[in-house]
């Protein structure tokens, strides 16, 4: 929240928390961290959330607006001139990353902050393509496969030919073509073949699919790095030039492209290849003036070999257990960073502590491939004690709504070794009681259970080669 007088005072603005659920929660409080006055947004299906519960209950007069659509650029920024906004965070979804309203955001008449890195930044990070091809100027190895946004389909059948003759070169076992929505993100609009008269089918979908749900029919055709583990690493970026990493988080324990469960650090990690990735990961963000907090993206196959995947330019869900073991306030440094000011602490005062996991509380049905099961949650028992954060906003009696996405919470343990964060783990996940709706508690706990999990020696396919532990 820039502030053009000589000393950025953050309680002279007011935050607008354009969006809903546990991460307007964690906003909130942040804001009321630092003495910043927000105004949070609801919907009629939303009128029960916790998080209108919690800004009913800890702001003032103008903390509460109700909009037609979490999706409505218009109604956000009335409510933001009736409550006199000045700034605003998207959290994650919604419009976090969509440049377009960033700009909107921040070139009104009443120039607004957008809480997050300027629209250009997002809308140049947001092209698949401009990133890696800005990893490869930097050295940093990228996946084999488009250098731009196909929309010709005997085009991407050529690439997709070549994909396939490279792998077949250098042996590998079982070739794999991914098909992604260049305009995509969060594991939404890929899919892969291992044929190539499966090909133009596939294509055809992904295709649609893009032009339906990111208004962009641009595809990219990459190799299938098999047997991969899907590492992030968290950075922070100031307007003053300063970018510090986090260290990193494994994220791959996913299914169908989505995470289940984090944690921070990995266990697949060197200390030399963290050396390497972190050391990317900052260069990326310094080539191009990043401010904010970000995420970059990395594959690293069973060599630890790491491939640059992509950029996040927004707050992640899985920010708590890079929390849980630096120490830092993300959330906090975003809002201190849009302030103008610089990030509270150099990259030497660093250090990790610990280990923290983190699973995502979903309100689906396991049993029935994992749909989604909205309803009345009739009781409630969420564990505590030291070492446990819940970031949910969920309660007894409240009706998850058929609207939204069903994580309905975010269950992070944090101990002082990963096997004692996993012990901790299994105990609050059997203390965690949720009736009422369908819930996927019991399938977490089996995954704290089984022995790839347990001995740190998984990847992106542990759901598929553990399916007799987690049934």
């Amino acid at each position: 929240m820039e502030n053009h007088s000589e000393t950025p005072v953050l309680q002279q603005h007011r935050v607008l928390v354009a969006n809903r659920g546990e991460i307007a929660i964690r906003i909130m409080q942040a804001c009321i961290k630092l003495g910043i006055p927000f105004t949070a947004i609801y919907t009629a299906e939303d009128k029960d959330s916790g998080h209108v519960l919690f800004a009913r209950e800890h702001g003032d007069g103008k903390a509460l607006y109700r909009v037609s659509s979490y999706h409505d650029a218009n109604e956000l920024m009335s409510v933001a001139d009736i409550s006199g906004c000045t700034a605003l965070h998207p959290g994650y979804g919604f419009f976090a990353e969509d440049f377009r309203f960033a700009r909107r955001v921040t070139k009104r008449d009443r120039s607004m902050i957008f809480i997050g890195p300027s629209w250009k930044i997002i809308r140049e990070l947001g092209d698949k393509i401009n990133t890696k091809r800005l990893a490869r100027s930097l050295g940093v190895p990228t996946v084999p496969g488009s250098d731009r946004p196909t929309y010709d389909e005997m085009e991407a059948e050529n690439i997709a030919e070549e994909v396939f003759d490279f792998q077949l070169r250098h042996s590998i076992e079982h070739p794999l073509v991914l098909i992604k929505a260049s305009a995509g993100g969060g594991g939404m609009g890929i899919e892969e073949v291992d044929d190539i008269d499966q090909f133009r089918s596939v294509y055809r979908r992904v295709r649609n699919y893009a032009a339906r749900q990111f208004k962009d029919e641009g595809v990219l055709i990459e190799q299938r790095i098999m047997d991969y583990n899907h590492v992030e690493v968290q950075i922070l970026g100031d307007s003053l030039g300063n970018v510090v990493h986090l260290f990193e988080r494994e994220c791959s324990v996913q299914r169908r492209h989505q995470k289940l469960i984090e944690e921070c650090p990995s266990a697949f990690v060197t200390p030399e290849l963290r050396e390497k990735m972190t050391s990317a990961a900052v260069a990326l963000a310094k080539r191009v003036g990043y401010r904010s907090a970000g995420t970059i993206e990395f594959l690293v196959d069973k060599d630890r070999n790491f491939y640059f995947c992509e950029m996040n330019t927004r707050i992640q869900v899985e920010h708590p257990v890079t929390e849980q073991v630096t120490g830092v306030d993300l959330v906090c440094e975003q809002l201190r960073i849009a302030a103008g000011e610089p990030i509270s602490f150099k990259q030497e005062d660093l250090v990790m502590r610990g280990h923290a996991i983190e699973c995502r509380i979903c309100a689906e049905d396991t049993e029935m491939n994992f749909m989604p099961s909205p309803g009345v949650i009739k009781q409630i028992t969420e564990p505590n004690g030291i070492g446990v954060r819940i970031d949910s906003y969920v309660y007894e009696g409240y009706e998850i709504p058929i609207y939204y996405d069903p994580m309905i919470g975010k269950l992070i343990v944090w101990a002082t070794s990963r096997e004692y964060a996993i012990e901790r783990m299994r105990r609050v996940l059997h203390e965690y009681k949720l009736t009422g709706v369908k819930n996927n508690i019991s399938y977490l706990r089996a995954i704290m259970d089984t022995p790839d999990f347990v001995e740190g020696h998984y990847d992106t396919g542990f759901i598929a080669k553990n399916g007799e532990y987690l049934q």
